[in-house]
């Protein structure tokens, strides 16, 4: 199937979803903007993976970008209470015209800035689309998508799919993750920086991680090392996550090549880069949001 096929294919759901809303009289949030939905395997070799990619107009090859949202799931709170399977030919009220507001607003930022970018939804394909609670990170159920043993995977398998694209640079693939997402972007990085230089692997450019938990039960070590650039976005007032955990363990990190760094932001809170007008109504959280992107796409414009 070809990319415009799929387009058209996207904004038949999309439609379809506002007709079926309306008539549950659910709230409306489908954009007409929505991404394009797409499919590929997970390196645990069994499963196939949704994504909903974002791309500049145009046939030029562009640098990259892999997101992994944090264990609330990809999609907006209106509508993943209700979903369980999302997938090829699932129909599901959760789908690329229903993501949660703060992964619209990513996805959009990096093409404004000439990126491809990928969001991986870890859980729909693995029938739980609901995402998870706060303070469900020990519910059995949570081993399915489990942030050391099986994230990873996910992630490396959107690196290699996105490597044979035609439009994208494939030695210019970074990777951004926010809260158990963000956790599993360290653990995609230590396990790159196990494996050791190799021409033959695929490996991230750089990584960006937002308001990640970085205890024992998060990281895959808690003597961390990487072998690229790092950039950790930690707010003082996280309600979720031990901030200050995380710092102690990143600012003690080794790396072969770039480096880590830690920016620390006073009065934040979790989410804090989150649009909507709940966590945007703390003056802290709207400037923390305001200096991580800008510091985001200054990170990826520096690399060589």
């Amino acid at each position: 199937m070809n990319d415009s096929m799929l387009s058209v294919r996207v904004a038949c759901r999309a439609s379809a979803l506002a007709m079926w809303l309306v008539a549950t009289g659910m709230p409306i949030a489908a954009r007409a903007d929505a991404p394009q939905t797409v499919y590929f395997p997970s390196d645990d070799g069994k499963t196939e993976l949704v994504g909903y990619l974002f791309e500049p107009i145009g046939p030029a090859r562009h640098p990259a970008i892999v997101m992994l949202h944090g264990r609330g799931g990809p999609y907006s709170i209106n509508f993943s209470r209700g979903c369980t399977m999302v997938g090829r030919r699932v129909q599901s009220p959760c789908s690329a015209a229903t993501l949660s507001k703060r992964h619209q607003m990513w996805g959009e930022y990096w093409v404004e800035h000439g990126y491809v970018a990928l969001l991986v939804d870890s859980f729909g394909p693995r029938g739980r689309g609901h995402g998870y609670a706060r303070g469900s990170h020990n519910d059995p159920d949570r081993e399915e998508v489990n942030e050391q043993t099986v994230r990873p995977l996910d992630a490396e398998g959107a690196l290699t799919y996105l490597r044979k694209r035609s439009n994208v640079q494939p030695n210019r693939i970074m990777i951004q993750g926010w809260s158990n997402g963000a956790s599993t972007t360290l653990n995609v990085m230590e396990r790159q920086a196990q494996a050791g230089p190799n021409p033959d692997r695929p490996h991230f450019r750089a990584a960006l991680v937002f308001y990640p938990g970085c205890g024992p039960a998060a990281l895959l070590s808690q003597h961390y090392r990487a072998d690229t650039d790092i950039l950790a976005f930690l707010g003082s007032d996280d309600e979720e996550v031990s901030s200050t955990t995380c710092a102690e363990v990143l600012r003690a990190a080794t790396t072969s090549h770039g480096r880590i760094e830690v920016v620390w932001y006073q009065g934040a809170t979790h989410d804090f880069d989150d649009p909507g007008r709940k966590r945007q109504s703390i003056p802290a959280n709207r400037a923390a949001k305001y200096d991580a992107m800008r510091r985001s796409v200054a990170l990826f414009e520096m690399l060589p």
